[in-house]
């Protein structure tokens, strides 16, 4: 490779040029940009580098961090049972309740799209209004009740199956199965959304194109054309589904309680917020926060290289 007289790479330079010129002629898209990636790195990449940062400290916000090198990783994977616990839960919800609730988004987006527009709109608003209910999942409380008033309860001994009311949310055998039913029922929120506005962009001519080409049945449609025709809001989905099932927290607190009967549903975040809002421990909650940070940025990794073999 070629070096200037003052010791730059002539590739790199050229690089460099290219990079300039590319910036004067789209100085107009940057300068709208630069609002948003500014809010951007203040208020999600710096915070993250921070907890990084903190992750490798001992900090309880009364004294300043003295650093402790990987002590706190080292603590949160070989001694801490509790959050060994609470990370066994969390994949379990991850792998159920993620690619269920991605298939039954898209599903139902699906089913919903051929319906015509009015009852279209009336379809989305029924399986939309669970996540954005507040907290509407209470109801689950009254049908899993521990006491003989409780729906489920009432109706098994009404038919005999049981004898004595069970306590649904208290039992390990029960409260992690209740959690992911409950989950998966809110699981209809955003991404359900963006895949109703994928399927409405797909161009309806690229259906007799494939019908010409060869594609004979409904199936073969959704896998060659109108998949890859909304990668972008597969991807999205993906994100937030990801992010929703392996930060599930409220929905166990609520029901099971918190700290729930022999940590049965007890979850990485779960675990979080007990370091970080009880315990004022920061660098041992940020190391929990950066773990869980691997995790789904690992998941994200996983799913873009599946999503772009789809139509394959």
């Amino acid at each position: 490779m070629m070096m200037q007289p003052n010791g730059r790479p002539v590739r790199l330079q050229g690089k460099w040029k290219l990079f300039v010129k590319d910036i004067k002629r789209d100085r107009h898209a940057y300068v709208l940009l630069a609002p948003y990636v500014l809010l951007f790195m203040l208020f999600t990449v710096l915070p993250v580098v921070i907890s990084i940062f903190f992750s490798f400290t001992s900090f309880n916000m009364l004294e300043s961090p003295s650093w402790v090198g990987w002590e706190n990783y080292s603590k949160l994977l070989w001694n801490d049972d509790v959050f060994l616990i609470g990370l066994k839960n969390t994949m379990i919800f991850a792998v159920i309740t993620g690619p269920v609730s991605y298939i039954a988004c898209f599903v139902f987006a699906w089913l919903i799209n051929e319906l015509k527009p009015k009852v279209r709109a009336f379809m989305t608003l029924v399986f939309f209004a669970p996540s954005i209910s507040g907290n509407v999942f209470f109801i689950w409380q009254i049908i899993f009740s521990g006491d003989s008033y409780g729906i489920m309860n009432g109706l098994l001994m009404k038919i005999g199956v049981i004898y004595e009311p069970i306590l649904w949310l208290q039992d390990t055998k029960y409260m992690l199965a209740i959690i992911i039913i409950v989950q998966l029922w809110l699981s209809l929120g955003t991404s359900f959304l963006a895949f109703i506005a994928g399927l409405q962009t797909v161009d309806r001519t690229l259906y007799e194109a494939g019908a010409v080409d060869g594609i004979k049945n409904r199936w073969q449609e959704v896998w060659f054309i109108t998949l890859p025709s909304m990668r972008p809001q597969l991807m999205f989905g993906a994100v937030i589904q990801i992010t929703a099932s392996l930060a599930v927290a409220d929905v166990a607190m609520a029901l099971a309680g918190f700290p729930s009967v022999q940590y049965g549903a007890h979850t990485v975040v779960t675990h979080l917020v007990d370091y970080g809002t009880i315990r004022f421990e920061m660098g041992y909650a940020s190391a929990i926060a950066t773990v869980l940070f691997v995790l789904m940025l690992g998941s994200n990794l996983i799913i873009q290289k599946l999503l772009k073999r789809v139509g394959e």
